[in-house]
């Protein structure tokens, strides 16, 4: 595949770096990335990776547009209150770059059909706020052997990690179960500083892109957290030992995905 004059153009600040080229240029457009959730940290990962160049990108998300999003959702605009985020989402990616392919999702995701929509794609971004879609998205990407990243958000903290099968240890390794319920202050009630969406969303998209053109180093075996009051990164080891994890372990119980009902946050303190 020849790269056209134009995107020749639009890709030139990629290109000229010896790390990405146009070999690297093509292997983005070429690439197949899912966004599971289009708000606050589904937003700017979305429009990173669609200026990219990112070929096909899913955003996946039930609900619509609400005023309260967008303090943070930067994707969606005051004249888009009301309409499917997805579809907000998919006039945003293609108004900047009409070289992606968006194919929209308006629907939760479920234990009976995470596995088949994940399945296509090559970079899975975790973009949900709550516990029960976490370990389920974790899940079905491990029995899948899909690549994520993981992040959440709330207040002025943020956090995420990356999975890749077989180099590292995946969420549930880390988190084991969602916390009871009532447990953890949701997004709603504790509050979210709008651009700290942007900071771990943008990192999310980094995580896909570096994944997609294979350089650098990935978060695998890494959380790494952030506080924006103190302004300080922490990028924490993992422990190496994933024989005894329940879903990628030597000898797993959990053998599908399950649909957990208590919804919690985005951000469960690794201690």
């Amino acid at each position: 595949m020849a790269l056209t004059d134009e995107q020749l153009e639009r890709y030139s600040r990629h290109i000229i770096l010896k790390e990405v080229g146009a070999k690297g240029q093509k292997k983005l457009l070429n690439a197949k990335v899912l966004i599971i959730g289009a708000g606050g940290l589904g937003a700017p990962a979305a429009m990173y990776l669609a200026a990219a160049g990112v070929g096909h990108i899913g955003i996946v998300d039930a609900d619509a547009v609400d005023l309260s999003n967008l303090q943070r959702q930067i994707i969606h605009q005051t004249a888009d209150v009301g309409k499917a985020k997805v579809q907000s989402a998919k006039e945003t990616m293609n108004a900047m770059n009409p070289d992606v392919e968006v194919t929209t999702y308006r629907e939760f995701v479920y234990s009976d059909n995470i596995q088949q929509l994940i399945r296509d794609y090559d970079f899975i971004i975790d973009g949900t706020d709550n516990f029960p879609a976490k370990f389920l998205i974790n899940d079905a990407c491990v029995l899948e052997k899909k690549p994520f990243s993981h992040a959440g958000i709330i207040r002025f903290k943020g956090q995420l990690m990356t999975y890749v099968p077989g180099q590292g240890p995946c969420y549930r390794c880390v988190f084991k179960n969602p916390p009871p319920k009532d447990a953890v202050p949701t997004c709603k009630q504790a509050g979210v500083i709008g651009a700290m969406g942007g900071v771990i969303g943008s990192l999310q998209a980094m995580e896909a892109i570096k994944y997609i053109i294979g350089v650098g180093d990935l978060l695998t075996g890494y959380l790494l957290t952030y506080d924006a009051l103190t302004m300080e990164f922490h990028k924490i080891k993992l422990p190496k030992d994933t024989h005894n994890c329940e879903v990628c372990g030597d000898h797993p119980t959990i053998l599908k995905p399950i649909d957990y009902e208590q919804p919690a946050c985005e951000l469960k303190s690794h201690a």
